[in-house]
């Protein structure tokens, strides 16, 4: 009986940590907000355009995966902060690369419109 009753706790503990780490992102991150405002517009620009429900799906999604990239780059720059703030190629290295691939999945975004328009 005991694991059924953790099973049916672990999503509510999961989803509390997720709403957490969305909060502390957009209350320190301008990116993320920046990012959430433009997928947003870009939402409901498809729809004003009539798009069809594939390439609205294709927007939406393109646009929560760069979200979910830039949580990624938030998370990797304060594990990287939290460990040193020295100056260190390693820690260069991740940043960089993080940073790349919210580039990356902004550019998949953008590709994506222009194939759609």
């Amino acid at each position: 009986m005991a694991d059924v009753t953790e099973a049916l706790r672990r999503p509510g503990r999961k989803t509390r940590w997720s709403v957490q780490g969305w909060r502390a992102a957009w209350a320190t991150q301008v990116s993320l907000r920046q990012w959430t405002g433009v997928t947003a517009v870009s939402t409901v620009f498809a729809l004003v355009l009539n798009r069809s429900a594939g390439e609205w799906a294709l927007i939406l999604a393109l646009g929560l995966l760069l979200l979910a990239a830039e949580l990624f780059n938030t998370a990797v720059e304060a594990a990287v902060d939290f460990v040193s703030t020295a100056q260190d190629p390693r820690a260069a290295m991740a940043r960089n690369s993080v940073s790349a691939t919210v580039s990356l999945t902004a550019l998949a975004r953008f590709v994506a419109w222009c194939a759609i328009l």
